[in-house]
């Protein structure tokens, strides 16, 4: 069997289970650990390349979760950071909207209440969200 038909049938068994061990490979082909060892990279490679992508994060809900504490508690610089944290947090999963209403309201924020430090971080990340 030659490799590229290894890494086909390797794509259809990450496309059927979404991810496959060395084990599995090496039970499935009768490969030998030196064989995996030369051919790691390209595996990993076809890995993270054929399998479906991952279902957005759950982490929105504790930073959710712990806004609406630092609203119950009057904490207006953790809110901030919080909202800076959402609004990160959205970006990286492909929420534009959500994360330049979560970034501006941080940079509101950071800028009523005086907080310098955070600005030029939160002023990038909305530049990146809008694309500048």
């Amino acid at each position: 069997m030659t490799f590229n038909e290894v890494l086909s049938q390797t794509i259809a068994m990450l496309q059927q289970h979404g991810r496959v061990s060395y084990r599995a490979l090496k039970r499935q082909f009768a490969l030998d650990d030196p064989f995996l060892d030369d051919r790691q990279y390209e595996i990993i490679t076809v890995q993270q390349r054929a399998a479906p992508p991952l279902p957005a994060p759950a982490p929105a809900a504790p930073c959710r979760q712990a806004l609406a504490l630092a609203e119950a508690l009057g904490m207006r610089p953790l809110q901030a950071r919080c909202h800076h944290g959402l609004g990160t947090l959205y970006a990286t999963v492909g929420q534009r909207e959500q994360a330049r209403v979560a970034l501006t309201t941080a940079l509101a924020m950071y800028r009523a209440m005086e907080m310098p430090f955070w600005l030029p971080q939160t002023e990038a990340a909305l530049a990146q969200v809008a694309g500048r």
